[in-house]
Order: structure tokens, then C-alpha cells, then sequence
């Protein structure tokens, strides 16, 4: 793992390779007790691919992520990124692998209270040893790229819960990684502010190149990644594609009604969005683009008042 030499802007690092094999992490709590948070879990995220675990809490999704991203160890089996034996590597090797290789982008946000926006993203940098006014103009950039050039020199405390979780990803994303790991980035944020997140992760797999692996409850992200993987009980137990997870929504097992929702409203939102694709493509007519898009979103609004009546 070599120096990196940043860019002011943009990103030079593509997406890397995933290989977790025969993973098993046990937890040795009070008494004696053992949690066996992974079974045995395989799974391979090729490179530039936007992947979701989807699962129950307790399933293990948190567990499996750390384990990739070298927050923690495994009890058994290996963890391969980039041929990067992560599972072998030292306490200094694998600061090295966190700061270099993986941007984690955590549910409670993670920001340092006393800092600004642009301090927080600078942060990463200064591990780097990157230049103050090169780390200045990069960390800029970025919050500009997630919609915040705005807000540089607000602390979290004036930030909503949506603006710190996209200062979060701008913080992740300051060393220019080659592996994004976001785990329930939409948990504790309302609609608006979701599908904003949603759009920044898969944009950074669809036209950055990164690696992208989400653990999520929230269907609206799954259908939006390459694949989705069911994790129950610390292994992984079936492969989606996102089609099947539109028209099949009960696969998941998240059989709340609100789930069931989500994900046909982020169906209709998809349609509604490669509908204006095509008529930027000339691909259709103006008369037939506002005749369907007037249909669809007719039916998004029915569905929305529903999900709302449910309390969500």
C-alpha cells in the first residue's frame, strides 16, 4: 500500500476486489457466555460493484463490516481486499488499510463536535500528511460535491441529521478509497434526506468506480445497487437481483407492510427517473413522457400517503 497522492479534486482510486471466506466471529461476553455473530458467512463484491446486505438486526451486518474494514478481527476464516490479507494484518498495517483503503460511513455519523465541516473532512487528510491548503481545496470540493459547500464552517450541532451523515460521507471519502462501507446510513433520517444519501452511495460506484457495500433495512438503497445479499443468523443466505427485490419485496423477510411499501415507491421512482432519461435521449415524446410520468407519480403520491398513515 503505497503513498497517495490526493487530488484536489475528483478521484483516482477504482474499486477493488471483496473476498470474505468461511468467516466466523464469536463475542465472548460475561460469565463465560459466547455470541456467535458469523457462521461461516462467504461472499465476493467485485470490483466497482454497489453491493447491499440486507438482514434482522442481529443478523450480523454490522459484524461482517468491521470485519472488512479491519475495525475488527475475525475468530476464524479470511478477509481479502485488493490481495490485502486483512485477516493477517498487525495493528500498524491495518491503521495503514483503514486510512488508505476504506471509507466507513457509520449510522451515528462520527463526527468530532467541536470541529466544522471542512476540520472534520480535513481530518483524515492530516493523518496522510497532506499539505494544509492542498487538504483545504480537496475537503472544499468535497463538501461541495455532497451539496454542503454551503454549511463549511458549521459544527454538527447546526447541521440536521441529513447534513451530518453527507459530511460523513465527505469524510469518508477524503483519502480517496477504493472501498466504501456504509452500514444503516439511512436509518435515523426522514425521505428527503434518504434518497439524497441514496443517490450519493450509488453515484460513487456508478460514476466514481468505487467498491460500495451497504448494510441496510431499507429497501429504497437495495434496488438502487447491483446486488443485494440476504445475511440471516451469520450467513449469508440467498443473492437478489434488484428486479426480483422489486417484484418479489416478501424476499427479504422484512415483511412489515412500511417495507412493502418503500420498495414500491422506490420502484416507481426508478421508472420515473429512466423515464426522464429517455426523453433527454429522444427516445419518446414529450406527450408520451408527461402522459406516464403524470400516471406514476398519481401512484407514488397514493403510496406515500399510505406509507404516511402507517406513521412513517
Amino acid at each position: 500500500m503505497s503513498n497517495i497522492d490526493l487530488p484536489l479534486e475528483g478521484f483516482k482510486s477504482k474499486g477493488v476486489m471483496v473476498e470474505v471466506k468461511d468467516l466466523v466471529k464469536v463475542y465472548k461476553m460475561s460469565r463465560g457466555i459466547e455470541v456467535q455473530a458469523l457462521r461461516g458467512l462467504n461472499m465476493v463484491v467485485k470490483p466497482s460493484e454497489a453491493v447491499t446486505i440486507m438482514g434482522p438486526s442481529g443478523s450480523g451486518k454490522t459484524t461482517l463490516l468491521n470485519l472488512i474494514g479491519g475495525i475488527d478481527r475475525p475468530t476464524a476464516g479470511s478477509v481479502v481486499v485488493d490481495n490485502v490479507k486483512v485477516h493477517e494484518l498487525n495493528e500498524s498495517k491495518l491503521e495503514e488499510y483503514r486510512l488508505k483503503m476504506v471509507g466507513y460511513i457509520f449510522q451515528a455519523f462520527n463526527l468530532i463536535p467541536v470541529l466544522t465541516s471542512l476540520e472534520n473532512v480535513e481530518l483524515p487528510m492530516i493523518a496522510l500528511g497532506i499539505p494544509k491548503s492542498k487538504r483545504i481545496k480537496r475537503a472544499k470540493w468535497l463538501l461541495e460535491l455532497v451539496g454542503l459547500g454551503h454549511r463549511l464552517h458549521h459544527r454538527p450541532t447546526e447541521l440536521s441529521g441529513g447534513e451530518q451523515q453527507r459530511v460523513a460521507i465527505a469524510v469518508a471519502l477524503a483519502n480517496d478509497p477504493p472501498l466504501i462501507l456504509a452500514d444503516e446510513p439511512t436509518a435515523e433520517l426522514d425521505t428527503e434526506n434518504a434518497m439524497r444519501i441514496i443517490d450519493l452511495l450509488t453515484k460513487l460506484s456508478r460514476e466514481y468506480g468505487k467498491t460500495v457495500i451497504v448494510s441496510t433495512h431499507d429497501p429504497r438503497i437495495a434496488i438502487r445497487t447491483n446486488r443485494i445479499l440476504k445475511i440471516e443468523d451469520g450467513v449469508i443466505m440467498g443473492e437478489y437481483s434488484p428486479i426480483e427485490l422489486e417484484e418479489k419485496p416478501e424476499l427479504t423477510r422484512l415483511t412489515d407492510l412500511a417495507d412493502t411499501i418503500k420498495t414500491r415507491i422506490a420502484s416507481i421512482e426508478k421508472q420515473m427517473q429512466k423515464l426522464a432519461e429517455k426523453l433527454g435521449k429522444g427516445e419518446i415524446t414529450y406527450e408520451e413522457f408527461d402522459r406516464e410520468y403524470n400516471r406514476l407519480k398519481i401512484l407514488l403520491a397514493g403510496y406515500k400517503e399510505l406509507l404516511s398513515s402507517l406513521g412513517h
